[in-house]
């Protein structure tokens, strides 16, 4: 798939490394329990590769057109069973620190969105993250996300006290279910 800046693509195994610096850096781990060792990356990959294998879709590697062959990842995977809004499909995304800002987040979201609902017709798709994570929030926001207070939940594999724990949820469902546009 492309944007007009973008790829999102296959992964492929040169991906391993800048995504284990991706995944040892704090500023773009802040909202994670920690950040990753190379096993833990490597261990990732794997899984985002097999979900592609086993469900057709996944997480795409981005690329910057023209620039960068490896800048994060974005796209949609089954949300874990043990989350108290499951069965889902959620909307995902981590860049690279140097490409924060650009606005590479909000558009590669949306055309992880329309594959979502036009190639596998999913009524709905849902995001979330800590409750502090504004960043984040605001892409949710941008690619026309709603947030309800009432969804949101405490995080089952975060402990109980810890200031990551609280989450909230977003979702947006099929324009072609709704007569609104899709962006």
């Amino acid at each position: 798939m492309m944007t007009s800046r973008l790829i999102l693509r296959p992964w492929k195994e040169s991906d391993l490394y800048p995504f284990a610096e991706l995944n040892a850096d704090p500023r773009c781990m802040e909202y994670f329990m920690s950040t990753r060792s190379f096993k833990e990356t490597k261990e990732e990959y794997e899984r985002i590769v097999d979900d592609f294998q086993r469900h057709g879709f996944g997480f795409f590697a981005l690329s910057l057109i023209g620039g960068a062959d490896f800048i994060g990842f974005t796209g949609l995977k089954y949300v874990p069973v043990e989350m108290p809004f499951a069965p889902a499909v959620q909307i995902g995304w981590r860049l690279l620190f140097p490409y924060w800002g650009h606005g590479y987040a909000t558009e590669a979201a949306k055309a992880a969105l329309h594959y979502g609902f036009t190639t596998l017709q999913l009524p709905e798709i849902v995001s979330y993250t800590a409750m502090d994570n504004q960043r984040s929030r605001s892409v949710m926001e941008r690619i026309g996300m709603h947030h309800n207070p009432q969804d949101d939940f405490d995080h089952p594999k975060v402990p109980i006290g810890h200031p990551l724990r609280k989450h909230v949820l977003y979702r947006i469902s099929s324009p072609m279910l709704s007569s609104e546009p899709l962006f």
